[in-house]
């Protein structure tokens, strides 16, 4: 049997599209067609049923899959124990990480982990919580970084930091807020003009969970404007365009340069924590030694919030 039709068989399976397998391998349609049509002819058994909408697998189809499943495993797992036999760990180290993640937490992580592991490639890349899981499920990661309050159980779920959320404002004269108020009442939330990241991000995810969680309805906020990036959001907020609730992470050079200021909300305090998400059975052995090396990173930086 041959292993690139095997796993072309495997891709199909799971995402029931000849296309999007061509994609993720990196093959043209018709060459993955074929592969397939081989892979029948050896083994004598059609493995999909084919309309003009849909891919389905036979009987035979689902008992190739079960065992496609566990060869596909066991490569991965004869690949990490040569590795680890190996004198340094190398590979490749795909990663997605949400925006504060991508851009506040991990980049130093990064830099310490690239000293100690010098042949590891890393591929950083930015997206929302939602494109992360995407991403995830299609293999193009192998590990993701969230903010999200979400359970994902098709996903192997590991909080490794914690985080805070805080009111924010600038500090020019035309900031929404009054100087001379230091805090607020939960419900004067509703009476600022306030600008959020975009739907699907995970900051805004965990944002309208708490809100709920006390009582207070997220749909009620004036949100006069959703960003995607959060430099944007910080820049129409020092110029007073209307406050933020963003991570303690991300203002950190802005509060000491005291163009934003923080309002603590009376009562409230808006806790989180950051996830790594993966799949454990495709973790690859660059992968759980990152996974490990951020967790005692943090422990070892004594990292409080």
């Amino acid at each position: 049997m041959n292993l690139e039709h095997l796993r072309a068989f495997y891709i199909l399976a799971d995402h029931q599209s000849f296309s999007e397998t061509a994609k993720i391998l990196h093959l043209a349609q018709p060459t993955v067609s074929m592969q397939i049509k081989q892979l029948e002819q050896a083994l004598e058994a059609t493995l999909f049923e084919r309309t003009t909408k849909s891919v389905k697998l036979t009987p035979s189809g689902e008992i190739l899959y079960k065992y496609a499943d566990q060869i596909f495993s066991l490569v991965k797992q004869t690949e990490k124990e040569l590795d680890s036999l190996s004198e340094t760990i190398h590979g490749d180290l795909d990663i997605g990480a949400s925006l504060t993640i991508g851009e506040h937490i991990l980049p130093y992580v990064l830099g310490q982990f690239r000293k100690e592991y010098p042949n590891i490639q890393m591929k950083l890349k930015v997206y929302n919580s939602e494109q992360i899981m995407e991403h995830l499920g299609n293999d193009d990661i192998d590990l993701g970084f969230i903010e999200s309050t979400k359970s994902y159980p098709d996903y192997d779920q590991l909080a490794f930091l914690e985080d805070e959320l805080v009111v924010t404002t600038g500090t020019s004269v035309s900031s929404p807020v009054s100087p001379q108020k230091q805090t607020i009442q939960p419900e004067e939330l509703f009476e600022f003009p306030i600008i959020m990241r975009e739907p699907g991000s995970g900051t805004r995810q965990v944002v309208e969970q708490h809100l709920r969680n006390n009582g207070l309805h997220p749909e009620k906020l004036d949100v006069i404007m959703e960003l995607e990036h959060t430099e944007s959001i910080k820049s129409a907020v020092e110029s007073g365009l209307g406050i933020m609730i963003i991570s303690r992470n991300a203002i950190q050079k802005e509060l000491e340069l005291g163009t934003l200021r923080e309002i603590p909300i009376n009562g409230i305090r808006l806790r989180r924590f950051f996830y790594a998400v993966y799949n454990k059975e495709k973790l690859t052995l660059p992968g759980e030694t990152f996974l490990s090396f951020i967790q005692t990173y943090y422990v070892n930086e004594n990292f409080q919030l």
